[in-house]
Order: structure tokens, then C-alpha cells, then sequence
């Protein structure tokens, strides 16, 4: 039997709006589930979602991170 691995997370907050965002980047900010200035939010710490990450990078902030 498999034992249960802890996954690592990873928390953002979307710093700035999405009002003159490229539409590309306004739909990656809508992928990670961030609606709202401020918005705090904790995601799997997967390749894909640090290269979500990376692409808004000047839009969000990494709060923390769990391994």
C-alpha cells in the first residue's frame, strides 16, 4: 500500500487588477481562481501552476510556500 505524500502547496495574492491586462494574461489570473484585488489563494505546487505563476509574476505575489 501506498503511503499518503503531503503535497507542497503554494499561496499567491493577486496584487494589482486586471482591468488593462493582456486578455491572455486576465484568463491565466482567472486558471489560478483569482477573482478580486487582494485576493488570497492556495494551489498545488505543480509545474504547471508555477508556470502560471511565472507568466503573471507581475501581477501576483507568492505569500508562502510548503513542501
Amino acid at each position: 500500500m501506498a503511503a499518503t505524500a503531503k503535497k507542497s502547496t503554494i499561496t499567491v495574492r493577486l496584487k494589482k487588477g486586471t482591468i488593462a491586462c493582456n486578455p491572455d494574461h486576465r484568463a491565466t489570473i482567472n486558471g489560478l481562481g483569482l477573482k478580486q484585488r487582494e485576493q488570497v489563494k492556495t494551489l498545488e505546487n505543480t509545474p504547471s501552476v508555477r508556470g502560471m505563476i511565472k507568466k503573471v509574476l507581475h501581477l501576483v505575489e507568492i505569500v508562502s510556500e510548503t513542501r
